[in-house]
């Protein structure tokens, strides 16, 4: 065998675990996980697939590179094989696996990802489709996924139903279906061939070593995991179930509906108390609580507890939970690919009810003991609080705690450096309220947070909130503002008003509008306050500060719907397919933003490494660590600026905590 530099990898594999309800890492550690079929390519040479479910055994050479940090193996979605193989490994061959990080970490459990490169990544890296069928698709690829891949793994991969006809079994094996078997054989050729036709064509663009780093760092997370409190999230199914059935009971008490959960049902009981009404959703139903009383109101307000749905996230952290008592695989690195922000998987950190409680412990152990009747008389809204008390299922194991850090106010910070509004960097240089600063600016009269003129702060804290990226009065609807007790009539004098106080601001959409107009029509290169635009071969590239590049496919200058011109590209968009997607000035800053400031977060992530982060939401680290370590220390750190921005002003704040929550 050739001197392996380089392998690509493609598994097939079997586990009665349900890898999209459960995650790869708790599908791959089931006793009943097994590898069916090896595809791999050597130095690019011809596919070799090892047919391990009918006995086939991989070469050594291939076994020890698996966990030899100077050869580099590829696959498309990469975070799937090496999980799969550390725990195969582990099990049949364990003097092949070496683990990485120390003992305490453990992270320590899986194989080195920082020799392992993604095709997924590289491609999302350029904007394209994140599925190996979509990108291929997109890229025009003579190798074309084989389109019979999902029944196949229907057939091959997962437990069958059992049936008269199957003979009772609850998984298809090779013998059941000879003809499928070798077209499986096919299907794992083909994966590692499109895989491979993917690097070549995107061979001119390279992946930055940075982004690589990142991405490594990014499955190490992964490969932590985050504990879970199990006791207390199996007493608050079982108390939400408890809640849920005596709620239902109140309201079939009032109502006389057989199912007040049915909208049909309850819009008849409504109509027939006077109340009309189309839509029984959680804003809706709270209107209605303003207008009605006695029973109605009784009703609806047992509706909207009724609709907490906070057992779901309860239910995710069950199914996500590995036999360590931790969820792995979070986060998926370069999901946004306009900005290269993360996603969540799984039980998605990143969109967890906020917790105001002020008695948040106490209430947590009165859960955690499954004292329901204790529960039941001290609150009212047990839905209510079991949601507020999501994020304190998780934990720091046993002898740590969780230092929590976060950036304050970093989308406003980035835009008022890269747009040069220097009234707003000098509010964040005196640590200054944004808020109260951005009134007092649009206004002309002082504003305090708790004393003079106090009501415009709102106003100041929704146009904020709401203006930044070329939003008007939808923007504002959207965001509220007529909840907040602002008028149609305040709404466009608020955009207006925030808009003169923001000239800098509002240059800057235009600015970058007409560079990126101008550089897809006349293919040259424009730069605004330190951000570049380029065109190549048929894709717009935004250069950021930090180096990284944002990627537009195929750009083009076509007529929008008020008869102007507009930019458009192909994208994934809000339909979830591959499609054109409109675009303008303001857009275009908004993904700059957002990527700069989580350029800004990768830099403290990277700063931070050597400590153990389990987790991480926009502006905000989670690091489990001794109780000895510095929280000053930490949060300094954080806020350090990099290296390629300087002067951008940061503060980053923390707390110590036990279990995850929001600190006020």
């Amino acid at each position: 065998m050739e001197k392996i530099r380089e392998l690509s990898i493609d598994l097939e594999t079997y586990s009665d675990v349900n890898i999209s309800k459960c995650g790869a890492y708790k599908y791959a550690e089931s006793d009943q996980f097994e590898i069916l079929r090896f595809g791999v390519s050597i130095n690019g040479g011809p596919v070799q697939i090892y047919n391990l479910a009918c006995g086939d055994t991989v070469p050594d050479e291939i076994l020890a590179a698996l966990s030899d940090e100077s050869i580099t193996k590829w696959a498309f979605n990469a975070s799937f094989e090496p999980i799969c193989l550390s725990n195969w490994l582990k099990r049949h061959r364990p003097e092949y696996f070496y683990g990485y990080s120390i003992p305490e970490d453990p992270a320590s459990k899986y194989l080195d990802p920082s020799s392992w490169k993604c095709s997924m990544i590289w491609s999302a890296y350029l904007g394209l489709p994140l599925s190996l069928a979509g990108a291929g698709a997109v890229l025009g690829l003579e190798e074309q996924k084989l389109t019979e891949g999902k029944d196949l793994i229907r057939y091959f991969c997962v437990p069958c139903k059992p049936t008269k006809a199957n003979g009772g079994r609850t998984r298809n094996l090779p013998q059941h279906d000879s003809a499928k078997w070798i077209r499986f054989k096919e299907y794992n050729r083909r994966d590692v061939e499109v895989e491979m036709s993917i690097q070549k064509r995107l061979a001119k663009y390279p992946v930055p070593e940075q982004i690589w780093d990142e991405y490594h760092l990014d499955q190490e997370i992964n490969d932590r995991g985050i504990a879970l409190d199990m006791v207390m999230v199996e007493n608050a199914i079982l108390f939400d179930e408890r809640s849920r059935a005596d709620l239902t009971a109140s309201m079939q008490d009032i109502t006389g509906v057989d199912n007040p959960n049915s909208v049909a049902q309850m819009k008849q009981w409504l109509s027939d108390n006077g109340i009309e009404t189309e839509f029984l959703g959680k804003k809706n139903v709270a209107k209605l609580i303003e207008d009605t009383d006695g029973k109605v109101e009784d009703a609806l307000r047992l509706r909207l507890q009724l609709a907490k749905s906070s057992v779901k996230k309860y239910q995710a952290m069950q199914n996500a939970v590995c036999k360590d008592g931790r969820a792995h695989g979070m986060f998926q690195f370069y999901d946004a690919n306009r900005s290269g922000r993360w996603a969540g998987r799984l039980i998605q950190l990143q969109n967890l009810p906020q917790n105001h409680m002020k008695d948040l412990a106490e209430v947590r152990e009165i859960v955690k003991s499954g004292d329901y009747d204790t529960m039941e008389l001290l609150y009212e809204d047990i839905p209510d609080a079991l949601s507020q008390l999501i994020r304190t299922a998780f934990v720091a194991r046993y002898g740590y705690k969780f230092i929590v850090s976060d950036f304050s106010a970093i989308e406003a910070r980035v835009l008022a450096f890269l747009a040069d509004e220097k009234w707003r960097s000098k509010v964040f240089a005196e640590g200054k309220d944004i808020y109260c600063a951005s009134a007092s600016q649009m206004f002309g009269v002082p504003v305090e947070k708790h004393g003079i003129n106090n009501h415009l702060r709102q106003k100041g804290k929704i146009a904020e909130l709401a203006l930044g990226y070329g939003g008007s009065i939808g923007a504002l609807k959207s965001m509220g503002a007529l909840d907040m007790g602002l008028t149609e009539d305040d709404l466009q004098p608020l955009v207006d008003a925030w808009r003169m106080s923001n000239p800098f601001i509002t240059k800057f959409w235009w600015d970058i509008d007409r560079a990126v107009k101008t550089t897809i029509t006349r293919r040259v290169q424009t730069e605004v306050r330190g951000i570049k635009f380029m065109y190549k071969s048929g894709m717009l590239f935004i250069k950021l500060p930090s180096g990284r590049l944002l990627s537009y496919v195929k750009p083009k200058i076509e007529e929008n719907k008020f008869g102007g011109e507009s930019v458009t590209y192909e994208g994934i968009g809000a339909t979830k397919k591959w499609e054109r997607i409109e675009s303008y000035g303001p857009k275009f800053v908004e993904n700059i933003v957002q990527a700069v400031s989580r350029d800004i977060l990768c830099y403290a992530m990277r700063i931070l490494s050597h400590c153990f982060i389990v987790g991480h939401v926009h502006d905000e680290l989670i690091i489990e660590c001794s109780p000895g370590v510095d929280l000053n220390v930490v949060y300094q750190q954080m806020g350090r600026s990099p290296d390629w921005m300087p002067d951008i002003l940061l503060r980053a704040d923390g707390y110590e905590t036990f279990f995850y929550k929001k600190d006020d």
